[in-house]
């Protein structure tokens, strides 16, 4: 079964660490997904741009209203996800508690919902 592992932190954080803390904790996320692929686990995932590159689009009775900036106003923001091939969410717990940004905020995990069959025509 397939669960996406959502990577939360306060960017300001990640504002205040050196260039060789960054580096470092992005040098711990590549090995992180190596191990994972190795013992396959992982099926994909990408960092995201900092919050401020975010822009957020909502339909609202037929008019399309774009805002820059995050869906929500949240002390955490999304930094990034995994996709985890795991037996059950036991196991999807335990890959993301190897995720290395779960030290410095959370990781959320939810099972993948498959859409149903397009209806026939």
């Amino acid at each position: 079964m397939k669960y996406v592992a959502l990577v939360y932190y306060q960017e300001s954080e990640i504002d205040r660490m050196s260039e060789r803390e960054w580096h470092d904790l992005n040098q711990e996320c590549v090995a992180s997904v190596e191990k994972l692929t190795e013992s396959g686990h992982f099926v994909t995932g990408q960092p995201l741009a900092s919050v401020e590159n975010a822009t957020t689009v909502r339909v609202r009775n037929s008019e399309t209203l774009i805002s820059d900036g995050p869906f929500a106003e949240t002390k955490e923001q999304l930094a990034g996800f995994y996709l985890l091939e795991a037996r059950d969410l036991n196991e999807a717990l335990q890959l993301a508690s190897g995720i290395p940004p779960a030290r410095l905020g959370s990781i959320e995990v939810r099972p993948v919902r498959e859409l149903p069959p397009k209806d026939p025509l």
